[in-house]
């Protein structure tokens, strides 16, 4: 994955176990050199700075054994002059955490550096401190708003920039001082918490331990013994085509004519975690004492055997990739060459795909990447060859006092430091979770019955009705429901004359089989009332006798004898409806003397439909339905029941 890092740090690959700093003195964003002269003050104010911060992180780092890569500083110009590096701490997150303590120590004694600090997660900081973070704070809009200066977190305000800001613009407002940048204390707390303990912390990840190993490589750690995290790479990370050399072990146990030695070796707990936690077979030629005979000393040759063969596997895979200049720059340009169709399609193997490798390889052998990997690479493999070019011997060991390898109960009595972690991590929670609900109580608190009841009082409800009756004689007419002009549709072919008739004839069957029914139920029963929802029995028993000749009254008789039997016509509100009588015909206590009256009055169109819309929103519940949606179409919005439940 190609990516550049933010402050000019550009990598081929990103790590997902590398953490990437820059810092960017306040003097490189006011001088813009444009000649030799000023270019070269600058450079030497640059050079000055850059010993500067590294003297003052020296009495921490000087003992410190990294996993992988040490804390440094290189210098760039790109996008402004300023310092940047990278450290790879593998399975030792304890080194990224060194790394923030470092840098927030550089950021005081220099208050006139802004740094800037990410690992593949993006903005980790912000992660330690996420129950405290502002809501609008987020991994898209961090970018270049989180630095470190003055030994506190900072970060650009939203208001400054609604957007994110360049990085020139985030520095500009960082060295101005006119805004505050500093993040809350909460944040602050958050963080502090993470790296109070170093440098401490850092002394108590170092484990000492006593081991055999050969001359030879007691020699190496003598002279290196940040060595000590190359063994334990090439050991943890050993695959098929390196363990052909610790087979034959060539450099360091010259075919087991070294002598072992008893040495004291530290080592961050990480690697002697990665070193005792897994199982290897010693070589043929390594020598190694019974088991039976003495199990201390066999324990101390067992795990220098795999430092000596961690030693072995990674000298010469480095040695083979330093000669070949084969690193990750070489795996990116030979991806570039297969995505742009260098190769053909041709098999691997094959004697064209063969041509066309070589000529490959030699042309990144004549490019700059070539000499910095073979540099990166070798440069480790120097080193070892120059310290065993030295005079030594076991001789050089013999009188040295050894000290006790330190207590290892931390390797397998680690529940409780995992337990406080977790819940330290769980009161972070519950407290996030606390303030939560304390909000949400002060909003409910806000918004209950005083504000609810006077948004009720203040709501007009006739409005819903004049809505309605603008809405419909606004989007429909006696055409139907006007189509928008943008809408491509085709005519609908209808008949009105067709449709008529044919409506007529089957309700007019309707019509005399209902008709021959009521006859019917009135000589049984003459004292029945033949209610119906026309103006008199009368007018309906002529339009049952005319039927034939109206087709407008059928339908309507029709209709009349299909609701009776039900007890729709109760449901309505009348125009002489009492808040009362409506209360009673709700709770079904209605008379039946008022049904008469009910029956022959008529129905209020205005107050049945906003009863109707009512009772549908409140069936929802305050979620979306329907009569919220139909009200937002007119622009009304009901203010929500405190009451409800209640």
């Amino acid at each position: 994955m190609a990516a550049v890092a933010s402050g000019g740090v550009q990598t081929s690959r990103i790590s997902d176990d590398t953490v990437f700093y820059s810092l960017y003195p306040d003097s490189s964003l006011s001088k813009s050199p444009s000649s030799t002269a000023s270019t070269t003050l600058l450079d030497e104010e640059f050079s000055a700075l850059h010993h500067q911060i590294l003297n003052s992180i020296a009495p921490f780092i000087s003992d410190y054994i990294w996993q992988h890569e040490p804390f440094h500083l290189s210098v760039s110009s790109d996008p402004i002059p300023h310092f940047h590096g990278k450290t790879r701490f593998g399975d030792n997150l304890e080194d990224e955490w060194f790394v923030v303590f470092l840098l927030f120590h550089v950021s005081r004694a220099f208050p006139s550096l802004s740094i800037q600090v990410f690992d593949s997660d993006g903005q980790f900081l912000l992660i330690e401190a996420a129950f405290s973070l502002p809501r609008w704070l987020n991994p898209e809009t961090s970018e270049n708003r989180v630095f470190i200066r003055n030994g506190a977190l900072h970060t650009i305000p939203k208001k400054q920039f609604p957007s994110n800001p360049t990085l020139l613009e985030a520095l500009k407002i960082l060295s101005g001082g006119v805004h505050n940048t500093r993040a809350s204390d909460s944040v602050q707390a958050a963080i502090s918490r993470r790296v109070a303990d170093y440098p401490e912390r850092a002394l108590r990840n170092t484990h000492r331990v006593t081991v055999q190993v050969p001359v030879s490589v007691a020699w190496v750690l003598k002279h290196e013994p940040c060595l000590i995290s190359l063994a334990v790479e090439g050991f943890y990370d050993r695959d098929v085509d390196s363990m052909k050399f610790a087979a034959k072990m060539e450099k360091f146990l010259e075919r087991g004519k070294e002598e072992m030695v008893r040495v004291s070796v530290r080592m961050s707990r990480a690697m002697y975690a990665q070193l005792v936690q897994q199982k290897f077979q010693a070589p043929k030629c390594y020598p190694m004492p019974k088991r039976a005979d003495n199990m201390k000393g066999f324990l101390e040759a067992e795990l220098g055997m795999k430092i000596a063969c961690g030693f072995e596997m990674i000298y010469q895979m480095r040695k083979r990739t330093g000669s070949e200049g084969k690193g990750s720059t070489w795996e990116v340009y030979k991806k570039s060459l297969e995505n742009s169709g260098y190769f053909k399609g041709l098999l691997p193997g094959s004697k064209e795909y063969r041509m066309l490798m070589e000529n490959a390889e030699q042309y990144y052998r004549q490019g700059a990447a070539f000499s910095r990997t073979s540099e990166l690479m070798s440069a480790p493999v120097r080193r070892i060859d120059e310290i065993l070019s030295l005079p030594h011997s076991s001789n050089d060991f013999k009188d040295l006092e050894v000290p006790p390898s330190d207590d290892d109960g931390w390797l397998y009595n680690g529940e409780s430091e995992l337990n406080s972690a977790l819940e330290e991590r769980q009161k972070e929670m519950d407290l996030y979770e606390s303030q939560c609900r304390n909000n949400q109580k002060s909003k409910e608190q806000n918004n209950s019955c005083p504000s609810s009841c006077s948004q009720l009082d203040d709501f007009n409800f006739g409005d819903i009705a004049k809505s309605m009756q603008a809405f419909v004689q606004k989007v429909s007419s006696f055409e139907g429901a006007e189509i928008p002009e943008n809408r491509d549709s085709k005519e609908v072919d209808f008949d009105v004359e067709h449709f008529l008739k044919e409506m007529e004839s089957v309700v007019g069957r309707m019509g005399e089989e209902a008709s021959a029914t009521r006859v019917g139920s009135d000589e049984g029963n003459s004292s029945a009332s033949d209610m119906d929802f026309d103006d008199s029995d009368d007018e309906s028993n002529v339009g049952d006798e005319n039927m034939e000749d109206s087709f407008m009254d059928s339908y309507s008789n029709a209709l009349n004898e299909e609701l009776k039997p039900t007890s729709l016509h109760k449901s309505f509100v009348r125009a002489n409806d009492e808040p009362s009588t409506i209360a009673n015909k709700e709770q079904g206590t209605s008379a039946a003397s008022n049904d008469i009256e009910e029956d022959f009055a008529p129905v209020d169109v205005d107050v049945n439909l906003v009863k109707s819309l009512l009772d549908s929103f409140s069936s929802q519940q305050g979620l979306p339905g329907p009569a919220s949606n139909l009200l937002g179409l007119m622009g009304l919005q009901l203010p929500e029941d405190s009451n409800k439940g209640k």
